[in-house]
């Protein structure tokens, strides 16, 4: 009986206030598009795949921002800070350990929580500062710049961590790919099918147990505090403290989006930090909507779509469609492009329900 109501409380968590989606016919279709999802490789060429994992490795940071933004109400505008911090922790990590014995998942872990820590350091001083608002984001900003800048101007000799060199705007290259230890030898993770099913688990994963966090308690006050942070305050929530775990988990994220980035790649260059990178992931949370997690990692992969097509076919083009249409959003559907049809869907198919029930 105790094991029945821990399972029905989880899955309410799966399905709280906080995001869309419930009910037999939300789940049906995740359930139908996760298995179209595993079955894709085995009809798909290995550079289609590979561009997927690309795709892929961009969502967690979207849905990192997605959590502090559109839940905790912060805007952070230097989620890529986190992603090259982890990018270059895994190189010099992995290429100085090596990847035997699955020590690059040694190397992801450190990688992820060195962006963590770096998050909780900053955001320690943001939020116990009582900075917020523009200047959180002008100061978040701000280091991203200035680690873009540090770590292109590290291209001398003296720039060496045992044996790798930083090289500057060149970036780093040549690091391992992410093994997976297994009886008869390591699984490498090449940037194709191993890769894929190892990181559309991981987004999984992540989704669902930040599905579950917004919907908790710790996620119903993070609301509470985006809404109104006085009336918050009055009711005996420190919320320093929630809006700086949120930072430190949705920094990991992109920290986790960094390294899987670079595994995939074997590269990571300062240019994965600049002005152009850290704007990326605002346009994709926004257009998505940034209020719901599943409206961010659909709108996420489809302005990612959008945007390479845009690259590959007009790339003088790209950036300035980005530009117009987070302009078109913000005017149009302040919530999200997605999020509002989502809304709509979900208003039929509850009407659709009542009247059934009459």
């Amino acid at each position: 009986m105790r094991k029945e109501n821990v399972l029905s409380r989880a899955f309410g968590l799966l399905e709280g206030p906080q995001t869309l989606g419930r009910g037999k016919p939300f789940w049906t279709v995740f359930l139908v598009v996760l298995t179209l999802a595993c079955a894709y490789p085995m009809f798909a060429d290995g550079y289609d795949v590979g561009n997927n994992v690309y795709f892929f490795n961009w969502v967690f940071m979207a849905l990192g921002l997605s959590l502090i933004w559109g839940y905790g109400g912060t805007l952070s505008f230097g989620q890529t800070a986190f992603f090259g911090v982890a990018g270059y922790s895994y190189g010099i990590i992995s290429t100085n350990i090596g990847d035997a014995y699955g020590l690059t998942l040694v190397a992801l872990v450190a990688s992820v929580v060195a962006a963590a820590l770096l998050a909780a350091i900053l955001g320690y001083f943001l939020f116990f500062g009582r900075i917020s608002g523009v200047f959180l984001g002008i100061v978040t900003l701000s280091v991203t710049l200035v680690l873009e800048r540090f770590m292109a101007q590290t291209a001398g000799p003296e720039w060496q961590v045992g044996t790798v060199r930083l090289n500057g705007y060149n970036g780093m290259g040549g690091m391992p790919s992410l093994t997976i230890p297994w009886f008869g030898g390591d699984i490498v993770l090449f940037p194709d099918i191993q890769l894929y099913y190892f990181t559309l688990a991981l987004l999984v994963v992540c989704y669902l147990g930040l599905r579950v966090l917004v919907n908790s308690r710790f996620g119903n006050v993070l609301v509470a505090i985006r809404e109104n942070p006085q009336r918050a305050e009055m009711l005996g929530y420190d919320i320093r403290v929630y809006q700086l775990v949120t930072f430190v988990i949705g920094s990991a994220l992109a920290g986790l989006s960094g390294v899987l980035y670079t595994s995939w790649g074997n590269y990571i260059t300062p240019a994965s930090m600049g002005m152009t990178a850290a704007a990326l992931p605002i346009v994709w949370v926004a257009v998505g909507g940034r209020s719901d997690l599943t409206t961010t990692l659909v709108g996420t992969l489809i302005v990612l779509a959008g945007f390479q097509a845009l690259t590959i076919h007009g790339s003088q083009y790209a950036l300035v469609v980005m530009g117009l249409l987070l302009v078109l959003t913000v005017l149009v559907a302040p919530r999200g492009l997605v999020f509002g049809l989502g809304s709509v869907i979900a208003r039929v198919f509850r009407r659709k329900a009542s009247t059934g029930e009459k």
